[in-house]
């Protein structure tokens, strides 16, 4: 009986232990705790006339939305069923000391593998809006991704008109193959675009695959934009009505009305819209933005209807006008109208200033076999860069290296500056593959805690000039300028009191784009291009932000599942 209250009192000892240990956590917590299961599995769908096994999380194309309120704590348990690896990054979430559930493959963790399960927890710490999940390793993110959707607390109103209804609208785009990185070469186009999984009847055997939203004549909408998509930026637009941007990047925005947005990969946008055209039913279109040259793309939109309760359901929809995929001016334009609500604490000292030139290489074939592994321009290899370095992935990842102090995994001497400057637009290197090569390694930048930093990302014409959107994963950053050419600092025009706060900059086709913010987040944080074949093909860096003072400025340890390489 001793014995038995010895074990009792030992054991209620260690609960106590621990529940008070979990208390005391000086990382952020939230009010409440939100609790999910991911499901990783082969679904098959049947699109565009082809019925196929496409990976899903819960059999749902597109995913299950995960709902929160600001400052909410956030568990999702994911079960890899699936045959092949797997991570889930939580796209634009700023993962405030909780790096290890950050996702990006072989950057803060290893994947996920068949039959594993790994237990992601983190905290919408003073962050609202819309976000997303999506797969972060090879080429899941095609299918496997889904909406969050973080409401204000409890009592705290939006700053704008509060809608009548709200809809999650997810553009994205349907690739049947997906064996290119062997090639050497670029992707095929899509196959098509969709609208929250939906094609349209632009589309083969799609007639009757549309997506719709009824609307009540007189009543405003919340639309929750967000572009899924692989490697192509789109536009989107409704029949008709002006769309109100009161949000980018889940943070709000001086309201600003357009006939029509461009959205990257990886970009979020909150519209309201107001039914107040006569009734009837209306075209939502999603077309392409392609900014580069000699590129092939699907250029047939997917569409969607924004349909008026009383409208004849047989009726033939208005069509939606977008842009010509090629306009730049469009895309500024809206670009020029985004301001953040408020005045922002923007650096105006700088401690780290980073010159970084982004784009694409051509490496000289080395296979033995070129007609099968060297499919690019001139019978040579694609790659993309970094100030002229492609980052190649570790098969360990760059936190648990950095963690756990283990030598040649990555180095430290991502360089401030491209090792050679020169007209970047008008006069890059061309003679490919001649001299379009860049150098290969796993190098990164590293922060001291506090350090205020301005990145000039800067567009080159190697290859050819290109809108590419960089995001950065741990932080929002402050887009304080951008411009066509090169970056000229005695012209540069900085917008220093309300620029957009955002996670994810298209830089400007053949132009540059001026981002800042304070590395106060301790942890690994991947920087890269959100086209996936240009990541895949080394578009991106990794930022390592050492440790401040005391708890609440030091990374924790990682949780007990953390995968295996």
């Amino acid at each position: 009986m001793a014995s038995f209250t010895t074990s009792l009192m030992l054991w209620l000892c260690l609960l106590f232990c621990v529940h008070t240990v979990h208390v005391m956590a000086t990382w952020p917590r939230g009010r409440s705790t939100r609790f999910y299961e991911f499901k990783i599995q082969a679904t098959r769908v049947n699109k565009l006339c082809n019925a196929k096994d496409i990976v899903t999380v819960n059999n749902m194309f597109p995913g299950p939305v995960v709902y929160a309120q600001e400052d909410d704590r956030i568990i999702v348990k994911v079960t890899n069923q699936s045959p092949y690896n797997a991570t889930i990054h939580w796209h634009g979430v700023r993962q405030r000391l909780s790096c290890w559930f950050d996702g990006p493959a072989y950057i803060t963790q290893c994947p996920i593998q068949s039959g594993q399960t790994f237990t992601y927890e983190f905290t919408m710490f003073q962050q609202k809006g819309t976000f997303f999940w999506h797969a972060h390793v090879s080429w899941l993110r095609g299918t496997v991704y889904g909406a969050i959707v973080v409401y204000p607390k409890t009592g705290v109103p939006y700053p704008f008109q509060f809608p009548y209804q709200e809809h999650i609208i997810i553009l994205d785009v349907v690739q049947l193959e997906r064996q290119v990185l062997a090639s050497g070469g670029a992707p095929p186009p899509s196959n098509a675009y969709t609208i929250n999984g939906h094609p349209g009847p632009n589309y083969n055997c799609s007639a009757n695959d549309v997506y719709k939203i009824e609307v009540v004549p007189g009543k405003t909408y919340l639309l929750r934009l967000i572009n899924a998509g692989l490697n192509m930026e789109n536009f989107f637009a409704i029949a008709n009505h002006k769309l109100t941007i009161v949000e980018a990047d889940a943070e709000y925005t001086k309201p600003f009305s357009t006939d029509r947005v461009m959205l990257g990969p990886g970009q979020t946008v909150n519209v309201l819209v107001t039914a107040d055209q006569p009734i009837g039913k209306y075209s939502m279109a999603m077309g392409p933005y392609m900014s580069a040259q000699g590129v092939s793309f699907q250029n047939i939109s997917a569409i969607a209807y924004f349909q008026y309760l009383g409208a004849q359901p047989n009726s033939l929809a208005l069509p939606a006008t977008l842009p010509r995929f090629n306009d730049n001016l469009a895309v500024k334009t809206v670009m020029d109208g985004l301001r953040s609500l408020n005045p922002v604490p923007v650096p105006k000292e700088i401690d780290a200033n980073l010159f970084v030139t982004i784009g694409l290489n051509v490496q000289k074939c080395r296979s033995g076999n070129p007609q099968q592994n060297c499919r690019g321009l001139n019978n040579g290899v694609m790659a993309a860069s970094m100030n002229n370095i492609s980052f190649i992935k570790p098969n360990v990842s760059v936190l648990e290296a950095y963690y756990k102090k283990i030598d040649g995994i990555f180095t430290e001497d991502f360089p401030e500056a491209p090792l050679k400057f020169y007209d970047f637009v008008n006069g890059a290197p061309n003679n490919i593959p001649n001299d379009t090569n860049s150098m290969n390694g796993t190098r990164t930048k590293v922060l001291e805690f506090g350090t205020r930093v301005q990145i000039i990302l800067q567009d080159t014409a190697t290859v050819t000039t290109e809108n590419h959107p960089i995001h950065l994963h741990g932080y929002n950053f402050y887009v304080v300028g951008y411009g066509t050419g090169n970056y000229d600092p005695q012209t540069a025009n900085f917008n220093l009191i309300d620029p957009p706060y955002m996670n994810t900059i298209g830089v400007p086709v053949g132009g540059w784009a001026a981002i800042r913010f304070t590395a106060d987040n301790p942890g690994v944080w991947f920087m890269h291009c959100h086209f996936d074949i240009h990541q895949s093909w080394g578009l991106g860096t990794v930022l390592i932000v050492k440790n401040g003072k005391g708890e609440l400025e030091t990374l924790p340890h990682p949780p007990a599942d953390f995968p295996r390489c």
